[in-house]
């Protein structure tokens, strides 16, 4: 019988997606590839969902590409053999998506992320650490380069030198070593794990959605624009904010001196 290689489950205006296939550490499958896909857009469709939580089943968040699956010449994980291919959409994969994305992302690692498991984890917004997780950037170890978005994150996070310290020597951070290397927000016990994921996800929730993800994207326009072009670009934003219901309940609450309730309308 298959099994679902990707939970989806929404309480709370926060959706937690599960990679779950524990018996294989959560490598990569074809499966699993689109499942994910398809659970990111539907969280970001979702006008309900105002925070994602991404983690995986088990012992680990996710050991790379199923290399039962690989083969030369094939990075993607789709076996390229001319009976099982499968026609594989490159702005439909999961980094892809997960860069595309207005909804607000935390990565909980538990255990291992290793080659493309890391890059899924870089590719969220906030990464909360399980205290025996581990960032493995093993590419060159087996022949290839971060294939999932690596070589764009890690210069922009670390910096050009910390970047090719990690991808040259595709080296292993332990909790504590990604936490002072800037690739963690907080390493926390493993017990606590999913817990102050969604304490987190429950803070980013709790604001007025619209604005939280006109923000995401104003930082995403930003990577890649000049600061005049930027500045115009957040004047365009803000003039659709300036009608919504949940700005003006943020004015109200903030003269109530009370939590403001939003609608995300």
């Amino acid at each position: 019988m298959s099994t679902i290689e990707v939970l989806y489950e929404v309480s709370d205006h926060i959706a937690t997606i599960t990679l779950n296939a524990p018996e294989r550490m959560n490598t990569i499958s074809r499966a699993m590839l689109n499942e994910l896909s398809a659970a990111l857009l539907r969280a970001n469709e979702d006008v309900a969902v105002r925070c994602v939580i991404l983690t995986g089943a088990g012992r680990a968040f996710c050991a790379g590409l199923d290399l039962r699956e690989a083969k030369p010449g094939n990075t993607s994980g789709i076996a390229n053999d001319n009976s099982t291919r499968t026609t594989l959409d490159l702005r439909n994969t999961p980094p892809t998506v997960l860069q595309a994305m207005d909804k607000p992302t935390i990565c909980a690692v538990n255990g291992g992320a290793a080659g493309y498991g890391m890059d899924t984890a870089l590719g969220c917004d906030i990464r909360i650490l399980g205290a025996s997780a581990k960032l493995a950037a093993a590419f060159v170890k087996r022949g290839v380069v971060p294939e999932s978005g690596g070589t764009w994150f890690l210069p922009r996070m670390i910096g050009w030198a910390k970047a090719a310290e990690l991808i040259f020597t595709g080296r292993t951070l332990n909790a504590q070593e990604s936490l002072d290397w800037g690739l963690a927000n907080l390493v926390v016990p493993d017990a606590e794990l999913q817990a102050t994921a969604r304490a987190m996800a429950a803070e980013i929730a709790a604001n007025a959605p619209l604005a939280v993800q006109a923000s995401k994207r104003m930082m995403r326009m930003g990577l890649n624009e000049t600061f005049p072009d930027h500045v115009h670009h957040v004047y365009l934003q803000l003039l659709p904010l300036f009608k919504t219901q949940d700005m003006a309940e943020g004015m109200r609450a903030f003269l109530e001196k009370r939590t403001p309730d939003f609608k995300g309308l």
